[in-house]
């Protein structure tokens, strides 16, 4: 039975092979009529996001937090404690300062003596991972 049942499936495939190919040649003029109206249906369903009236944007108070950097980091941001956002304000400025951004690849610090000791001993490190060893050194 299961023989007889693949015998009538496969005719029926072959015919059916030969119209389609004939088919998507008529209906492309079709499709490209149709997706300019798509295209405005979908343009005159969006829209304007409302505002919100909040006004002025809080500030996340962990990042606003006074942290105390260790001795390595004091030597480049200074001693004082300072939030995060500070500590990397600083930390670019001294890499401006001194040059230390790559001229290639911009995104890579070369590290100088004070750097490297924060860095873990690292010559080069990306401005991502930057952020990352700082943290390592705030209290």
């Amino acid at each position: 039975m299961a023989t007889a049942k693949k015998a009538a499936k496969k005719p029926a495939k072959k015919p059916a092979a030969k119209k389609p190919a004939k088919k998507p040649a008529a209906k492309k003029p079709a499709k490209a009529a149709k997706k300019p109206a798509k295209a405005a249906k979908k343009t005159a369903a969006k829209k304007p996001a409302a505002k919100k009236s909040a006004g002025k944007r809080k500030p996340n108070a962990a990042f606003m937090k006074a942290m105390t950097p260790s001795a390595m980091l004091a030597a480049v941001v200074g001693n004082s404690p300072m939030p995060r956002t500070e500590v990397t304000k600083k930390i670019w400025d001294y890499i401006k300062k001194n040059k230390l951004q790559d001229s290639i690849n911009r995104r890579l610090i070369n590290a100088d003596e004070k750097l490297k000791a924060v860095f873990g001993g690292k010559g080069k490190v990306s401005m991502f991972e930057m952020t990352k060893l700082v943290s390592n050194h705030l209290k």
